[in-house]
């Protein structure tokens, strides 16, 4: 097959983007140069899209890890349902077959009056665009006694790899009848339905091999992503195993005792087995060291570009932006990342980008072969963007196990094919 049929085939099966494939090629002189910085859903999917939409381009992907573990699905580690070596993906591809340069480095500055980034191995590398991806860090601060250290023993979990293994170890080494303590955080934060879905996949553990334990969800807020759904699922799969306490009937947790394997809410204490908590988050450290965060902790960004509505040339994507109504998940950010992909080279092109409209599917799964879903289709406004009506929803209450069967089915072709689109 020829380049010219590989691309159309590509472009084709990648989305609605093929009017980018029409834009004319960058003209003679030297290569326009786009860095990314992060190798996740976002980033790489930038660096990829940039490179396909504008081969003449010198494009770079500076990720600090040799590989990629992804959050979604590694609550299926937890629950003894995959490994984590299926979740992990290498940048081989990246480079060998899409002509991507990926430099294993953590940048360290931006200097944005230069167009340069600084990494800690010391390199300088010049951009025209750059496009930042860093994910999210957290505010330990939100939390008396919680920190980075004491998560090495009460694991977050919520960046995937090695506090994944830590916390499925400890489910492991807990004795049955023990408690399992989970402590999701305030909004907005990293992949709204996660906590519950790992909730879940946790319980589907213990109901195989630790029957007699339960697991205590003490919530920062009063409602969640999928909420009846989750329920319905809970009370079908797992009666009296999962008990959930909303943020309005003391289920904030404000102090964590490490030695004593204790948390704490305004009027009560909880003794755990197994303690699970996830602070209240921020946009990765890069953007903040960038300049590129607000007030809040999080990235304005222009709708139809993603570029940085602080600085110019740089785009914004995933879970740091502010993207309004669409969540931080790792869809949306693939998605994102095509949109900012045929921006960024329409621009280089001395093209107007068009008008894009993006879409997020997320899949929860309540057992291996129960699963709920929520979709939606986003047009960008003035305002941001915004659902179109009609044009997605949740999965229904009330269905059959044919129907989560089919959902289930659904979730899994769906990281596989995002899998293979972004690192394949």
């Amino acid at each position: 097959m020829s380049i010219k049929g590989t691309r159309r085939q590509f472009l084709k099966t990648a989305g609605a983007l093929g009017a980018v494939s029409t834009v004319p090629m960058i003209g003679c002189g030297a290569a326009p140069k786009v860095v990314v910085i992060g190798g996740g859903f976002g980033g790489a999917t930038a660096a990829k899209y940039v490179k396909w939409f504008g081969p003449e381009i010198d494009v770079t992907l500076i990720e600090p890890n040799k590989t990629y573990t992804t959050c979604p699905f590694s609550n299926l580690v937890l629950g003894g349902v995959r490994s984590l070596a299926s979740i992990t993906h290498d940048f081989v591809p990246m480079a060998e077959d899409h002509g991507v340069h990926v430099v294993q480095d953590l940048v360290v500055a931006v200097e944005h009056r230069k167009k340069m980034v600084k990494t800690q191995g010391g390199k300088t590398l010049a951009y025209d665009h750059l496009i930042v991806s860093p994910g999210i860090d957290f505010r330990f601060e939100t939390i008396e006694g919680y920190d980075a250290t004491v998560a090495e023993t009460i694991p977050h979990a919520w960046k995937a790899g090695p506090q994944t293994a830590l916390l499925r170890k400890q489910l492991e080494a807990m004795k049955d009848g023990g408690t399992v303590i989970i402590a999701p955080p305030p909004n907005p934060f990293r992949c709204p339905p996660g906590p519950y879905e790992r909730a879940s996949m946790i319980a589907h553990y213990l109901k195989r091999h630790k029957p007699k334990s339960k697991i205590l969800i003490l919530d920062a807020k009063d409602k969640f992503s999928k909420k009846g759904l989750f329920t319905e699922g809970w009370k079908s799969q797992y009666p009296g195993l999962i008990e959930w306490v909303p943020a309005s009937k003391d289920g904030r947790v404000l102090r964590v005792d490490a030695k004593a394997m204790t948390v704490h809410t305004e009027f009560e204490s909880h003794k755990g087995d197994v303690i699970n908590i996830i602070p209240a988050q921020t946009a990765g450290k890069i953007a903040h060291t960038a300049a590129l965060t607000n007030q809040f902790g999080w990235c304005p960004v222009k709708f139809d570009t993603f570029e940085s509505t602080i600085l110019d040339n740089i785009h914004v994507l995933g879970d740091a932006s502010i993207a309004t109504k669409m969540p931080k998940s790792g869809n949306a950010a693939n998605t994102q990342a095509k949109v900012c992909a045929a921006a960024v080279v329409a621009v280089l092109r001395g093209e107007t980008p068009s008008v894009p409209t993006t879409s997020n599917t997320c899949y929860s799964l309540i057992t291996p072969n129960y699963g709920i879903s929520v979709t939606a289709v986003y047009r960008v406004s003035a305002k941001g963007y915004t659902p179109v009506a009609g044009a997605g929803g949740l999965s229904p209450m009330g269905e059959g196990a044919k129907f989560h069967e089919l959902e289930a089915r659904y979730a899994r072709g769906w990281y596989a094919n995002t899998a293979k689109d972004i690192w394949g």
